[in-house]
């Protein structure tokens, strides 16, 4: 579904990307994890066209990113950045909706209205559908662009650090809530995110970039190892296997 090739990226003279590669040929939730400045929100922008494509070759459900228009886009991948601009007087139904726009060019059909109802129920935003995003707080607002983002339903999802303003327990029902789209609605979601025990628990695949490149590559119990994680942030950490999964413990 996301197919990348030998890509690079230079910002301001600065490398940012060095020779990345990376397929992801199926449904489920790739993690992309690393210290600040590692690449990944970078990585991200550019399989969805936030960012143009300067070296090497970007492919989402077999259509180049770079040649292909946005509408088209738009009904193949749903992209939600860190800086998603919206307006404060919407309310969050309103904006909800605006996640059928590839579909229906701001017509909602009853089919759209259904699917906007269905939003607001699973992001457990019912209660707030008539708040205007002013009012709300940055978890909720971030609840809110999150189920714009899904709405839009398409099989590829790309989530640039979704668990921001996100307390403990809206994080647990995120992350449980994208693995139900992968494995119910064959979703295949690229998400880049800082909790690493987040990942371990609901990620099929973690992929682990420093300094602009790949470093490891795989399942969480073969990429968040003691040696793995002192090579990505430099510093030592214990693991710990529980029923099966890498929990991170981080030593002062």
């Amino acid at each position: 579904m996301i197919d990348i090739r030998s890509v690079a990226l230079d910002l301001g003279g600065q490398p940012i990307l060095r020779d990345i590669s990376l397929s992801i040929d199926g449904p489920g939730v790739t993690a992309l994890i690393g210290p600040n400045g590692a690449g990944k929100s970078s990585l991200l922008r550019l399989v969805g066209r936030l960012e143009p494509l300067q070296t090497g070759s970007i492919h989402v459900c077999g259509l180049p990113v770079d040649r292909t228009s946005g509408q088209r886009l738009a009904r193949s991948m749903a992209v939600l950045s860190q800086e998603t601009p919206v307006a404060s007087r919407l309310t969050v139904r309103e904006l909800v909706g605006y996640g059928r726009f590839p579909h229906n060019h701001g017509r909602l059909t009853s089919a759209d209205r259904a699917m906007v109802e269905a939003m607001l129920t699973r992001f457990e935003l019912f209660d707030l559908a008539d708040r205007f995003l002013e009012t709300l707080s940055g978890g909720q607002r971030q609840r809110a662009l999150i189920a714009m983002t899904v709405c839009q339903d398409t099989p590829v999802i790309l989530l640039d650090e979704p668990l921001n303003s996100l307390d403990m327990q809206h994080a647990r029902h995120l992350m449980r809530t994208l693995r139900r789209l992968a494995d119910e609605e064959h979703r295949s979601i690229l998400v880049v995110i800082h909790d690493v025990n987040h990942a371990a628990a609901h990620a099929d695949r973690i992929v682990a970039m420093r300094q602009g490149r790949i470093v490891a590559d795989g399942p969480p119990a073969k990429t968040l190892t003691a040696p793995v994680l002192q090579a990505i942030y430099g510093f030592p950490t214990q693991v710990e296997m529980i029923d099966g999964i890498p929990f991170v413990l981080h030593h002062r």
